[in-house]
C-alpha cells in the first residue's frame, strides 16, 4: 500500500518530546498479547511509572488493536500505532489525553473507530491515511480542536455537508480516494492553509474555495476536472496549485450541441435587452423573479443576456501574474464564442504552450 504521509508534525511531536517521557516499542515485532504484557511490567515500575509517558510509538509491529492497559497512560499525548495490522481503536484511547494520533497504514474501516472521540478534545493532529475506509468517519467531527486531518489512501468517497465544524483545520488531506465532488460548506474552513484533494475523481471545484483566503497549497492533480471557478483568481496568497494530469480544456469550446431556448426565455431576453418595463401588476411574481434572474453575457460586443439556456466558453486568465488557467464562462449565444475579450489567435496559442507547463511542470 502507498504511504500518504507528508506528516511533518509527526517528526514534530518526537523532536519535541523529552527522551525521558518517551516509550519507543517501534520494529519489534510485538503482537497485543506481548504488547499488553510488557506495558504492564513497565507500568508497575515505581521508577518509570506510566503516568510519566508522554509519547508512545508503537509503529512497525503486527498489533490489530491495543490493550486495554493503555488507559493507564494518563499523560499520553503522542501516539503512533502506523504500519501494524490494525483493525480497532479501542474505546480505552479515549481515556488518553491525546495531541496526536498517528494510525496511517493499517487495516482500519469505517467502524473501526470508537463509537464517540468527544473525549479527545486536545487532539490536533489526526493521521488515518493509507486504511480502508469508505466514508468519511464521523465522529471526526467532533474533535474541534483539531488542526492537521490525514485522510489519503482510503476509499472515502464524500466528504460530509458538515465538514465547517472542524473550522479549525489548517490541513486538509483528502489525496488517494474516490472522490467525485467538494461540498461548498469546504470554504467555510477559513484557517486552511493547505487542501490536498489530488488523485480523486472530481470534475469541478466549488466556488466557495475562493473563502479560504489563508490557503498556499492547492493540490488537484490526478482528477477529472476541466475547468476551475473563476472565484478561485481571489486566493492571492496561493502559492502551489498543482493541475497535472487533468482533462482541463485548452481551447474554446466551439462545437458543442445547443439546445434552442424557450419561448419564456426568448421573451424574457427581449424584455431585459430592450428594457421593457414591467411590474407585479401586470405580470406574475413568479415571472418577475424569472425576470431578475437574468445573467448577462461576457462578451463586452454583445448586450445580451441568458437564464436557462446558455454557452459554455473556456477563458485562460492570468493566474498571479505567473500563468494562466482555465476557467469556465457562460455566454448568451454561440456567435460569442468569436473574439471574446479580444483574444488574438497568437494569445491562445500562447496560453495553451503556457498551461501544458504548468500542467505537465
Amino acid at each position: 500500500m502507498e504511504g500518504y504521509s507528508s506528516d511533518s508534525s509527526e517528526n514534530e511531536n518526537q523532536e519535541n518530546t523529552p527522551p525521558s517521557k518517551v516509550l519507543d516499542y517501534s520494529y519489534l515485532m510485538l503482537d497485543v498479547q506481548t504488547l499488553a504484557h510488557n506495558l504492564e511490567v513497565f507500568a508497575s515500575n515505581e521508577r518509570r511509572p506510566a503516568e510519566n509517558i508522554e509519547a508512545l510509538y508503537l509503529h512497525n509491529n503486527h498489533l490489530t488493536s491495543l490493550p486495554q492497559i493503555i488507559s493507564r497512560f494518563s499523560h499520553l499525548k503522542v501516539l503512533n500505532v502506523s504500519y501494524n495490522g490494525m483493525v480497532r481503536l479501542p474505546e480505552a484511547l479515549c481515556e488518553c489525553p491525546l495531541t496526536s494520533l498517528i494510525a496511517k497504514n493499517n487495516h482500519l474501516e469505517s467502524d473501526s473507530l470508537p463509537k464517540s472521540l468527544r473525549s479527545l478534545s486536545m487532539l490536533r493532529d489526526l493521521n488515518l491515511s493509507g486504511n480502508n475506509f469508505t466514508f468519511f468517519p464521523e465522529q471526526i467531527l467532533e474533535l474541534v480542536s483539531l488542526k492537521y486531518l490525514h485522510l489519503g489512501g482510503n476509499g472515502i468517497s464524500e466528504i460530509p455537508q458538515d465538514i465547517w465544524k472542524l473550522n479549525g483545520l489548517e490541513v486538509l488531506y483528502m489525496g488517494g480516494n474516490r472522490l467525485v465532488e467538494v461540498p461548498a460548506s469546504v470554504g467555510e474552513l477559513h484557517l486552511l492553509h493547505s487542501l490536498v484533494l489530488c488523485d480523486n475523481m472530481l470534475e469541478s471545484l466549488p466556488s466557495s474555495v475562493a473563502n479560504l483566503h489563508k490557503l498556499k497549497s492547492l493540490l488537484l492533480h490526478k482528477n477529472r476536472l476541466r475547468t476551475l471557478p473563476p472565484e478561485i483568481i481571489a486566493l492571492k496568497g496561493l502559492t502551489e496549485l498543482s493541475l497535472r494530469d487533468n482533462p482541463l480544456v485548452v481551447r474554446f469550446v466551439r462545437d458543442m450541441t445547443h439546445n434552442p431556448p424557450s419561448m419564456l426565455e426568448l421573451a424574457a431576453r427581449i424584455i431585459k435587452i430592450h428594457s421593457i418595463p414591467y411590474s407585479a401588476e401586470v405580470i406574475p411574481q413568479n415571472v418577475i423573479e424569472y425576470l431578475n434572474g437574468a445573467h448577462y453575457c461576457l462578451n463586452p460586443k454583445c448586450k445580451g443576456v441568458f437564464f436557462d439556456n446558455r454557452v459554455e466558453h473556456i477563458k485562460f486568465v492570468d493566474f498571479c501574474g505567473k500563468y494562466r488557467i482555465p476557467l469556465l464562462h457562460f455566454l448568451c449565444s454561440s456567435r460569442c464564442m468569436e473574439n471574446v475579450h479580444g483574444d488574438s489567435t497568437e494569445e491562445q496559442n500562447m496560453s495553451v504552450d503556457m498551461m501544458k507547463k504548468v500542467l505537465l511542470g
